[in-house]
């Protein structure tokens, strides 16, 4: 039985018995700790002692004035004003520091918290907060439907939106990652949780874009964020951890930590964000998830089994099993790590997922809000675009009014396609947003002419020695605009002092007529040094036609790997190649016969290696180099031969050479082309 499992079975709060476990002697534990049944029978054992409620100094009761706000009564309890709303929290109301509270909700609060209180008489204040309900209600959605009432609990207090402090920071949910190897499982995983599996396999083992959606648990809801698990990503990567408070890293019990796997785990170390590893595939016969919480140590993951402080999950996401521990020990990080709040009636704050064009009805972003809530209707800006937004979608197409903190939601109204981790906030009207997109626009141009291609003087330097730097010149259209990015991330930092990319346009949607005027125009004599890309899209009209007519190549992927590759091939056939001597083996000359023309044949005697009918030989006598230059031609018994190797006889010709002599030496090599490599 784990540590929470008890808990819930005895209907304490987990932060109650680790606490009273750890006072008692019986153990530090973490909430997802398993415990024998030794140990549960002792835990019980100590549970099942009232705890006696603390009072003031000297034993006696704690007088409560009445009308006491949150803060006062923390302060009066020796709690902090947290623990207050908390409480509050889990009766159904939502209150900030200065709300007062009416006398049955104080004892409550006491009550929960273990007090022993009498509540005085004093003058009524103007506005008391309702009384606590009996049940608690579950827990609201953040996100409103469209013809739905509010999502505060009736009595909850309200702020003038825009005016929000920090104080009115109420619970939210947290929000959640999901990273980790290609082929780990998951994308399998999510469409588990979501109950729509829809996806049997990543397209080559990738998950395309990023998506965001909310589950609901026992009236929890937890947000979760997909991010891919191919190292070409890592910008989407990073913009995903930069609005997560927990990281999931998914690791199959059958192939253990790989390179994708230590690198989500370092984007997460840097982020520094609770990581949860979910062990997933051990219902294979080969799944080994000791050999993953042994490897996991090798990357400053100490696993809890181990005595440190990383929770881990062994899941299968094909059967299910485990995921229940998995969502528990996802609501745990939250409420003992993170206490993710934000508030409702802030300005509105919040990040963009993902941007895309759609034919019916526009630019389409996924928006998590973050702080404060998005209401159709909204003036709003992200990044260099505005626009209002005319219609919310949850992840399931239900149309909604408005959206809270850690809800994602998909709008429309946009004037263009913002860029996968743009910032989106509310503006006062168009003209607001309109002129904040405008400067925000004109700063990236002035970055991209004052910051693209700058070189260091050692650069520069390298530069006027080596000759000029070749080019392969790129046009990328992809569906998304997280894609077109991620892409242009990837592609960008390729090269050396040799050769590199430069990224002429980028755009959404299929690859048009003037992508390759775009590409013909900047076309140098060297056919080979322009390439348009197209990701999960198609060409439009006479496209193709064009192209081939303009000389420009033009290729549609619909994996990742192979695009990146298609570049890379690209770029290294703009470089010079390179060969290095090769040695293939020594011939002795034992014989010579004459031909008529004054050609000799060289009877020889191969003493190591091999000797090839299209290598080059070094005639030696003695110390003196004599000749170095092809063979003309190579045989045996009259039968001409690819090669001869050692210990056999054979005849040989030198092309341009006949002064050949009994004894001469003739080292055999050949030139091979070496990779070139970026």
């Amino acid at each position: 039985m784990k540590v929470f499992e008890l808990a819930k079975e005895l209907g304490i709060s987990n932060q109650e018995i680790v606490s009273r476990l750890d006072k008692a002697g019986v153990g530090k534990f973490a909430p997802s700790q398993e415990l024998d049944d030794t140990l549960a029978a002792k835990a019980r054992a100590v549970l099942s002692t009232p705890v006696q409620p603390e009072a003031a100094a000297g034993g006696a009761t704690i007088a409560i004035p009445v009308n006491v706000t949150v803060k006062e009564l923390g302060e009066k309890l020796g709690v902090g004003p947290s623990e207050v709303q908390k409480v509050l929290m889990g009766l159904g109301v939502l209150a900030g520091l200065n709300q007062r509270l009416a006398p049955d909700a104080v004892q409550r609060i006491a009550k929960k918290l273990g007090k022993v209180v009498v509540v005085g008489e004093a003058t009524p204040a103007p506005e008391a907060a309702p009384t606590a309900p009996k049940t608690a209600p579950a827990e609201k959605p953040f996100a409103v439907a469209a013809g739905a009432g509010t999502a505060a609990p009736k009595g909850a207090p309200r702020t003038a939106v825009g005016k929000g402090k920090p104080t009115d920071s109420v619970p939210r949910p947290p929000v959640v990652t999901i990273m980790g190897h290609v082929d780990h499982g998951k994308t399998s995983l999510l469409d588990y949780l979501r109950k729509a599996h829809v996806v049997d396999g990543e397209a080559g083992g990738i998950t395309q874009h990023i998506g965001a959606y909310q589950v609901e648990i026992d009236g929890k809801r937890i947000t979760f964020l997909d991010t891919p698990g191919h190292a070409a990503f890592s910008a989407m990567r990073k913009r995903g951890t930069s609005v997560t408070d927990i990281v999931i890293i998914v690791v199959a019990a059958n192939d253990s930590v790989m390179p994708q796997t230590e690198e989500a785990i370092q984007v997460a170390l840097k982020a520094k964000v609770p990581i949860i590893v979910a062990v997933n595939k051990c219902d294979l016969p080969e799944a080994n998830p000791d050999k993953v919480l042994t490897d996991l140590t090798r990357y400053e993951l100490v696993p809890e089994a181990y005595g440190g402080t990383v929770p881990t999950v062994n899941i299968s996401a094909k059967t299910g099993d485990g995921i229940d521990d998995l969502l528990e020990a996802i609501l745990l990080v939250s409420e003992i790590e993170v206490d993710p709040k934000a508030d409702p009636h802030a300005k509105m704050q919040g990040t963009i997922i993902e941007a895309k064009v759609d034919k019916g009805r526009g630019t389409v972003a996924t928006v998590l809000v973050q702080q404060g809530t998005l209401r159709q209707g909204d003036n709003v800006v992200a990044g260099g675009v505005f626009g209002k937004v005319r219609g919310m979608t949850d992840e399931r197409g239900t149309k909604l009014v408005k959206a809270g903190p850690s809800s994602p939601v998909e709008i429309i109204g946009l004037n263009g396609v913002p860029d996968a981790g743009d910032r989106i906030e509310v503006a006062k009207d168009e003209k607001e947003a309109r002129a904040l997109a405008e400067r925000r626009e004109q700063r990236k141009r002035e970055d991209r002419l004052t910051g693209g291609g700058k070189l260091t003087l050692e650069q520069l330097y390298a530069q006027l020695h080596s000759g000029p730097i070749k080019e392969l010149n790129l046009v990328i259209k992809a569906d998304v605009q997280g894609s077109v990015q991620a892409i242009r991330d990837s592609v960008e930092p390729l090269g050396n002092d040799e050769v590199r990319v430069r990224v002429l346009s980028t755009g959404v949607g299929p690859i048009s007529d003037s992508d390759v005027l775009i590409a013909s125009a900047d076309h140098q004599a060297d056919e080979k040094n322009c390439l348009i890309v197209g990701f999960n899209v198609g060409t439009a009209g006479n496209v193709t036609k064009n192209a081939e007519k303009e000389h420009v190549q033009i290729k549609i992927f619909s994996i990742i790997y192979e695009l990146i590759d298609a570049v890379k091939e690209g770029m290294l056939a703009l470089l010079p190649p390179i060969f290095e001597e090769a040695a293939l083996g020594k011939v002795e000359i034992r014989q010579l016969f004459r031909l008529p023309g004054g050609r000799s044949i060289a009877g020889s005697y191969v003493l190591d290696g091999v000797v090839k009918r299209n290598s080059s030989v070094r005639v030696h006598r003695g110390k003196e180099l004599l000749h170095d230059g092809p063979i003309d031609t190579l045989k045996r018994f009259k039968d001409d031969q690819r090669e001869v190797a050692a210990g056999y006889e054979c005849g040989i010709t030198i092309r341009g050479f006949n002064d050949l002599q009994v004894g001469d030496i003739l080292e055999c090599y050949e030139m091979r082309q070496i990779q070139r490599e970026l």
